[in-house]
């Protein structure tokens, strides 16, 4: 018996067991491709995804979509008119380039390419492409620096670099901890995830100037599927239980703004407080220099 299952198997076992339901749907691991993709489509995370794109690339027209699993993001590109190049190794009809092939197919997308291949692997043509798009794939680099300096090497120009939903670690007992909640680390071991320090010196060190930063609580983007409201009303939650905290220890003078504001800065309070979420996404937008 082996020691662990391959992705491909573990989204088999996963779909079969109820427990994992709602994963399945929320991750668009669905045996439906086309289900998939419409959900996908439909997110919130996409929907402001194009937003950023538009925003820092309005011109641009050839997407690269490295580490695209199922082909989620390839197909909605190419439906949105873009010019996509989807780079996936697995070649595996369920979660790889096999169904990414069977949705070309499907959609009769003539503006879709697809290649089996590691980003740190790929032979496309310096200063080629538009935009290189990576949605959780940079935290399975197999050699980080080498998989950014590829993305930022094929890009053209002032080329825009976005890096989607990676996992971000503070040390290796938050790593450690962050593999025990996977849930699906111990099926197929898979998981991995650098320091947020570790994925800007790759990107920099590749040639790209970071734009923005995007930690897990600034952008849908990274904590969907919560809701914008979700997040809202835990902020307004966690904001009211420390206020209450804060009264018993200075009394009622702690509910006007003025203390309530000095208390903040002081100690730098936030209400939403990432630490408390195993493996936090980040994202990053850069352009090459």
């Amino acid at each position: 018996m082996k020691d662990s299952m391959t992705w491909e198997e573990t989204i088999i076992k996963i779909r079969k067991e109820d427990a994992f339901k709602e994963l399945v749907e929320k991750a668009y691991f669905d045996e439906n491709l086309e289900l998939n993709v419409k959900r996908f489509g439909y997110s919130d995370e996409f929907k402001e995804t194009l937003k950023v794109i538009t925003s820092y690339s309005p011109e641009a027209s050839s997407i690269l979509d490295i580490g695209c699993g199922n082909g989620i993001s390839s197909v909605n590109f190419a439906l949105q008119k873009y010019h996509v190049t989807a780079v996936e190794p697995d070649p595996s009809f369920t979660v790889g380039a096999g169904a990414i092939k069977k949705l070309k197919k499907s959609y009769e997308l003539d503006n879709l390419d697809i290649y089996e291949a590691f980003a740190e692997d790929i032979n496309f043509k310096s200063n080629s492409f538009d935009i290189v798009y990576v949605r959780q794939a940079m935290h399975h680099a197999n050699n980080l620096e080498k998989f950014i300096k590829e993305c930022v090497r094929v890009l053209k120009p002032n080329g825009l670099l976005l890096t989607i939903r990676d996992h971000v670690i503070y040390n290796e007992v938050d790593k450690e901890c962050f593999l025990k909640a996977h849930p699906l680390h111990k099926f197929y071991g898979g998981e991995n995830a650098f320091t947020a320090n570790e994925y800007k010196n790759a990107i920099t060190n590749a040639g790209a100037e970071i734009l923005k930063e995007l930690r897990y609580y600034d952008s849908i983007i990274n904590y969907f599927p919560s809701t914008d409201n979700e997040v809202n009303n835990l902020k307004e939650t966690n904001k009211l239980n420390q206020k209450k905290r804060l009264v018993k220890k200075i009394g009622k003078i702690a509910n006007s703004s003025f203390v309530w504001n000095l208390y903040c800065f002081i100690y730098k309070y936030k209400p939403l407080n990432e630490a408390s979420i195993p493996g936090r996404m980040y994202s990053y937008i850069a352009i090459k220099k």
